[in-house]
């Protein structure tokens, strides 16, 4: 995902440089120099003129606020129905879900059809949508990754405990499921993810959801019960800028999540 986003950057200050630039050069001529107000550029320079180049494409993300606590990156996909979904991050704060998020869009001009969408329901809620920025975003991100991995003062560690507690207790029948994937992870992205397993593309399920698009999950096929816990050591470890989530599952909850994407 980041990957894909880091063609592009935040344009706002290059555009106001460049206008900026074009009323110090030349205030009171036209561009190709018809004014005889101004003998600076009219005249060439010994550097020649040049113009400056159009400014990069900003990056196509929007802040959520007012999101339902139950709210899953489907629901967001769901609610910017028709728009290209890149990734959904939830933002978390002391291990609790403040309802606040971004989500990062396929296209810039896509940004102000999602601003069209705000202040409409989800469930029950409105939710707000608001222009973001890339460093906004990044910074968001890093605070996810840290919290996850305990390094956020304000993590609670009794929750943080009972969470893990439970994971390690469940059963292990060789299915891991995966939760968290960014909406561009392929199943490449993910025999990476556990390279030390020998995982192949046929143990690997993306679910997709009722619009045929990834859904943010995944259920993994292990060789073994002990495989499938050994590779619990990835819990909330990092695929491109986002932490994976990893639960014990089984064959047939498998089977009934690939089902509902069909």
């Amino acid at each position: 995902m980041g990957e894909n986003c880091s063609k592009f950057a935040d344009g706002g200050d290059g555009r106001e440089m460049a206008a900026k630039r074009q009323r110090t050069v030349d205030p009171g001529s036209s561009f190709y120099g018809g004014s005889t107000g101004s003998n600076f550029m009219y005249n060439p320079s010994p550097y020649g003129y040049v113009s400056q180049p159009p400014p990069p494409p900003p990056f196509p993300v929007v802040r959520l606020r007012g999101l339902p606590f139950d709210c899953t990156e489907t629901d967001v996909a769901e609610f910017f129905h028709g728009l290209d979904i890149v990734d959904v991050l939830f933002v978390h704060k002391g291990g609790k879900f403040t309802g606040e998020g971004f989500c990062v869009l396929g296209y810039p001009l896509q940004v102000d059809f999602a601003l069209q969408r705000n202040r409409q329901n989800m469930g029950r809620r409105y939710v707000e949508v608001f222009r973001s920025k890339r460093q906004e975003y990044y910074k968001a991100i890093a605070n996810e990754v840290s919290d996850a991995r305990g390094g956020s003062p304000r993590r609670s560690a009794p929750r943080a405990k009972s969470y893990d507690e439970g994971k390690d207790s469940a059963e292990h029948t060789g299915v891991l499921r995966l939760r968290g994937l960014p909406f561009s992870a392929s199943k490449d992205d993910i025999m990476d993810f556990f390279k030390d397993f020998g995982l192949s593309e046929d143990s690997i399920h993306i679910v997709m959801n009722s619009e045929g698009r990834p859904s943010g999950e995944a259920y993994v096929e292990f060789a073994s019960a002990e495989d499938s816990k050994a590779a619990m050591v990835k819990d909330r470890m990092t695929l491109g800028s986002r932490y994976i989530e990893l639960f014990p599952s089984s064959h047939s909850e498998m089977e009934e999540a690939i089902s509902r994407g069909r």
